[in-house]
C-alpha cells in the first residue's frame, strides 16, 4: 500500500473524526509572517502592469533574475538541454525521454523565445517547425504533424494536437507585435495561415476546425475522432481574447464567444472540492470514458493551474471563480503534503489504481511540473498558504529523481513557464512591445 495512503488512514482512525471533518481542517490556512495572498482584482491587459509575486514573497530582483536565468540556460543551452541548433538557422525541441520532437514543445519554445525576446531563437523554431511539421497541401494543410523523428524529419503520426495549434499561432501573433514582419519572416501571414486553415476544414479525410465550432470549444485533435471532445489542459481562454485583438481576421466576436464558453467550460470539468480534472472530457465537463485507460488527473492536466492563473493574470474576467479554484486545489495539494504530494490522482482525491507511466517508470513521484502549476495558481491565491506554493517552486531544483527519472522538456518547460509567472515575465504582447 502507498505510504502516503497509510499515513492517511492512520490519521482518519487516531482523529476518530468524519472524512468531511478532516476536508475541513484541509480547508484551514495557515500562519505565515507575510500574512494572506491578496490578488490583484485587475488584469494586465486593463493595467498594464504584471505581478512579481516572487518580488512580493521576499525574494531580491537580483535572486529573481538569476533564478530565471538559469532556468532558461539548462532547457536550452546547457547539458541536459530539451533545445538543439541545426545548421545555420533552424532548432527544435525534443521530448527526450520519448525520443521525439512535439508541437507542444516546439510552440512551448516559441512562446518562451518571444516572451523573453529571443528572436534568433524563435526563428529557429518556427524555421525548423515550418519545414519538418507542417503540411505543405493537401486536406490538412497549415496544420502541423504533432510527433515527428528530430533526427530523420520523419512524421510518427501526421495527425494534430490541438494545444499545438494554439500556441503556434499565438506565438507567432506575439511575434509579430514585438518584431514586425519584415526581418525574414512573416509572423502575423505565418498565424493567419493557420487559422484562414481552421476554417477551410470541411472533414475531407476526417480532417476537421481546431475549434469545434458547434461548442465554441477546442477539440481533442482536429479530425473526426478527437473533434467532439477535449482536453481540459487546452482550454486557454486568454489565448482567444488575443485572437480577438490581433488576428484581424473579421472572426473577433467569434474568439471572444471561445474565450467565454472556454471559462464556462472550466467550471463543469473541475470537482467542486479538490480543484482536480480528468485528462479528458466530453464538452459537457464530465470525464471521458475512454478505451484506454482510466480517466484522471495526470500529466496534462498539471497545466490546468498555471492556464487559468494566466487568464487571471492576464484579464481577470472570471475571478471570484478563479480565486476560489486557487483555493480548492491548493487546500488539496497541501492537505497531501506540499512537499509531497502525488502527480496522478482521481477527481475525487483518492489515488488511482493505474499509474501512467512515463520515461519507462511506472509510479507516483512528486513531479517538478506540478509543483511549478500549482505555484502558479498564487497569482490566484487568497490565503497566506499560497506563498508555501511560491516557496516550495523556489526551492525546486531541475534535476533527476532518486530512482534515476529526469525529464528536463516536460518538468522543465513548466517550472520556466512558472518562474515566468511568477515573476511577472509572461505578457501579453502589444504592437509597441510588451505591456
Amino acid at each position: 500500500m502507498n505510504k502516503s495512503l497509510c499515513s492517511a488512514i492512520l490519521i482518519f482512525l487516531l482523529a476518530g473524526v468524519s472524512a468531511w471533518s478532516i476536508d475541513e481542517k484541509c480547508t484551514q490556512d495557515v500562519s505565515d509572517p507575510r500574512g494572506r495572498m491578496k490578488p490583484w482584482e485587475k488584469g494586465a491587459w486593463e493595467t498594464g502592469k504584471y505581478r512579481n509575486v516572487l518580488l512580493e514573497a521576499g525574494y531580491s530582483q537580483a535572486a529573481i533574475d538569476a533564478k530565471l536565468e538559469k532556468a532558461y540556460h539548462d532547457i536550452f543551452l546547457g547539458p541536459n538541454r530539451v533545445y538543439f541548433e541545426v545548421g545555420d538557422d533552424m532548432a527544435y525541441i525534443s521530448d527526450l525521454k520519448n525520443r521525439d520532437a512535439r508541437t507542444e514543445g516546439l510552440s512551448y519554445g516559441m512562446m518562451v523565445a518571444v516572451q523573453l525576446n529571443k528572436k534568433d531563437v524563435f526563428d529557429r523554431l518556427w524555421r525548423w517547425t515550418k519545414k519538418h511539421m507542417q503540411h505543405q497541401g493537401g486536406p490538412r494543410d497549415a496544420y502541423f504533424a504533432w510527433s515527428v523523428d528530430p533526427k530523420t524529419g520523419k512524421h510518427n503520426s501526421e495527425g494534430s494536437a490541438s494545444d499545438g495549434e494554439l500556441y503556434f499561432v499565438t506565438s507567432l501573433l506575439f511575434a509579430s507585435n514585438r518584431w514586425g514582419n519584415k526581418t525574414g519572416i512573416d509572423y502575423y501571414g505565418e498565424a493567419r495561415r493557420i487559422l484562414d486553415a481552421m476554417w477551410s476544414k470541411d472533414g475531407t479525410d476526417g480532417v476537421m476546425n481546431v475549434i469545434n465550432t458547434e461548442h465554441k470549444l477546442i477539440t481533442f485533435v482536429p479530425d473526426k475522432s478527437g473533434y467532439h471532445f477535449t482536453d481540459p489542459s487546452y482550454h486557454l481562454p486568454a489565448f482567444y481574447e488575443i485572437w480577438a485583438e490581433y488576428a484581424r481576421d473579421g472572426r473577433e466576436e467569434f474568439y471572444r464567444e471561445c474565450a467565454a464558453e472556454a471559462r464556462r467550460y472550466l467550471h463543469r470539468a473541475i470537482h467542486p472540492k479538490t480543484g482536480l480534472n480528468t485528462d479528458t472530457t466530453e464538452f459537457s465537463g464530465e470525464p471521458l470514458k475512454n478505451r484506454w485507460f482510466p480517466n484522471a488527473f495526470r500529466f496534462d492536466s498539471w497545466r490546468v493551474p498555471m492556464n487559468i492563473a494566466m487568464d487571471y493574470s492576464w484579464f481577470a474576467r472570471d475571478r471570484e471563480w478563479q480565486q476560489d479554484y486557487a483555493r480548492r486545489i491548493q487546500n488539496f495539494l497541501f492537505c497531501r503534503g506540499l512537499d509531497t504530494f502525488e502527480d496522478q490522482f482521481n477527481i475525487d482525491g483518492t489515488l488511482p489504481d493505474f499509474i501512467l507511466p512515463a520515461g519507462g517508470y511506472r509510479k507516483l513521484r512528486h513531479s517538478l511540473g506540478l509543483v511549478a502549476t500549482s505555484a502558479a495558481a498564487s497569482i490566484m491565491g487568497t490565503q497566506a498558504k499560497s506563498w508555501k506554493f511560491v516557496d516550495a517552486v523556489w526551492n525546486a531544483k531541475l534535476e533527476p529523481y532518486e530512482d534515476g527519472y529526469f525529464d528536463p522538456y516536460y518538468d522543465g518547460l513548466l517550472y520556466l513557464f512558472s518562474l515566468m509567472h511568477l515573476s511577472g515575465n509572461y505578457r501579453i504582447i502589444t504592437p509597441a512591445g510588451a505591456s
